[in-house]
């Protein structure tokens, strides 16, 4: 096959189908996530790093976590209203300008605890862009598409990962701290850049006019006494529960491995800090590896067998990690390799099964909803793994071994979704005036 064979070939790959046909918001925000997955991974691997450098302790690092955490539940709860009343363009553009470009200026000038937290609060405003940027990537959208999209939005920010060894090596040179608060300045600019291109190319959603219409002459207050109906709902079904139940614990997973992991291999397994930035490659290489050449070819398996598998191979790693010898770095790289490979299984599928469980006609509300809990049950965990990590810095992912079994048990119990044109129709029949969404 000649050059001209494979690209035709790779044109007509179904993620690329997807992509061409999922024009205006999707595409948009799809092709912008760059803009913000390249700064995040020059200095994700190092952002901890970064505090303990200068003087922040392990169960400070931990402390802040959890602070930031509780504060994120409010956020998150009043993310659905805010989405509802100003709209998933509007509140998107909110949430990038607060919890992304101001915080990262924060973060550029911290050299103490205070202004370390009054970052991550200031991110916290991240939580309310969570909600509408979920409302806007995914309304107007058919449900079979979901899985795709969630595709996307992964490989989007996997492929700003290979610019992560730039940092690596500016650290080489200039060491940690200089380094890092300039990408938090560029972070900064490139959020901003994001903004505005936002404003300029996306579009409120049909469903986003219609709650915007609704909510005009309706007071917070009365919006936030609303919640009283539509909690219980969301406890009472079952699938969304389990769900929920498996977010909580990736996210707590999430928080101890970003956080703890380079503290673990730089302070424990004595691995050199310049090789932090190439662990994110090789994880982004074998997600993109397989999310482009074989996640395509399980869309006709159900979703619980893949999350099952992803689980198991997220527990396995666990024990690797904690079985590592000193200064044993192919141990290291066997545990970002299989850990890709459990993430792709999961991520992607877990997001999409949250969406076909949910109320199209209540998404922003219910999605709010969600994000507040799982931050809520996750928020003392924070201090917890720090206070591990303070003990033995091998007792965090003892700990997450653990919680991996119990997401294992749950995702056994996961019903697998049909999927519809559900979202669509669901916004059809509000535009045509039916009485189903009440407030």
């Amino acid at each position: 096959m000649n050059t001209a064979q494979k690209i035709k070939a790779l044109s007509r790959h179904p993620l690329i189908e997807l992509l061409k046909n999922n024009k205006g918001n999707p595409r948009t925000l799809i092709l912008m996530e760059p803009l913000w997955g390249i700064p995040y991974n020059l200095i994700a691997p190092f952002a901890t790093l970064y505090m303990y450098t200068q003087g922040i302790t392990d169960v400070q690092i931990g402390l802040i976590l959890s602070i930031a955490m509780f504060v994120q539940v409010l956020f998150s709860f009043f993310g659905g209203i805010i989405t509802d009343k100003l709209g998933r363009k509007f509140t998107t553009m909110m949430g990038d300008f607060f919890g992304w470009g101001i915080a990262c200026l924060v973060w550029a000038i911290s050299g103490n605890f205070w202004l370390f937290l009054i970052a991550v609060l200031f991110n916290s405003f991240e939580q309310i862009n969570q909600t509408a940027w979920y409302c806007l990537l995914i309304e107007d959208t058919d449900s079979k598409d979901l899985l795709g999209i969630y595709t996307w939005v992964n490989i989007g920010g996997l492929v700003a990962i290979f610019f992560a060894p730039i940092s690596g090596l500016f650290i080489n040179s200039f060491t940690v701290v200089p380094v890092v608060r300039v990408l938090y300045v560029i972070f900064a600019v490139n959020m901003m850049i994001k903004v505005i291109i936002t404003f300029r190319h996306c579009e409120e959603t049909r469903q986003g006019k219609i709650r915007m219409a609704e909510t005009k002459d309706t007071s917070v207050l009365q919006m936030l006494f609303e919640y009283k109906d539509l909690i219980p709902k969301v406890l009472i079904n079952k699938e969304i529960m389990k769900v929920l139940f498996v977010s909580v614990i990736l996210h707590i997973t999430n928080l101890v491995n970003t956080n703890f992991f380079s503290l673990y291999v730089t302070q424990r397994l004595g691995i050199a800090d310049r090789y932090l930035a190439f662990f994110p490659i090789l994880n982004a290489a074998v997600m993109l590896i397989f999310m482009i050449g074989i996640q395509h070819r399980l869309e006709s398996v159900k979703f619980r067998i893949p999350m099952w598998i992803g689980l198991v191979l997220y527990a396995a790693c666990s024990i690797l990690l904690i079985l590592s010898p000193i200064g044993s770095m192919p141990f290291i790289i066997i545990y970002v390799f299989v850990a890709a490979v459990a993430s792709a299984l999961v991520v992607p599928r877990k997001d999409a099964l949250l969406q076909l469980n949910i109320n199209p006609k209540e998404r922003a509300r219910i999605n709010a909803l969600i994000m507040s809990f799982t931050i809520a049950f996750a928020s003392p965990f924070g201090y917890l793994a720090g206070w591990l990590s303070s003990i033995d810095r091998r007792l965090p992912f003892v700990f997450t071994f653990t919680i991996y079994i119990v997401a294992i048990i749950i995702v056994g119990r996961i019903r697998n979704p049909e999927f519809s044109n559900e979202i669509r129709e669901a916004d059809d029949s509000v535009t045509l005036g039916t009485d189903d969404v009440t407030r």
